[in-house]
């Protein structure tokens, strides 16, 4: 499973894209609030890492996680 955070614009936010060992789009969220959309997608198994690498991780690096 991977990891990768997008900065956005003025207008448009941050986001962060979840996708599987085949680099399919598991999920699609914005930072401002990945509780909700991390229990949504059932990923509360990589709850910790994930929430981790938004705070931590620059923009436009992929991680497995």
């Amino acid at each position: 499973m991977y990891f990768l955070k997008t900065q956005g614009t003025d207008k448009i936010p941050d986001y962060v894209q979840i996708r599987d060992d085949n680099f399919v789009l598991l999920a699609h969220f914005k930072t401002n609030n990945p509780e909700n959309q991390i229990k949504k997608y059932g990923l509360e198994d990589y709850k910790q890492k994930i929430q981790e690498l938004i705070e931590s991780a620059p923009f436009g690096i992929l991680y497995e996680i």
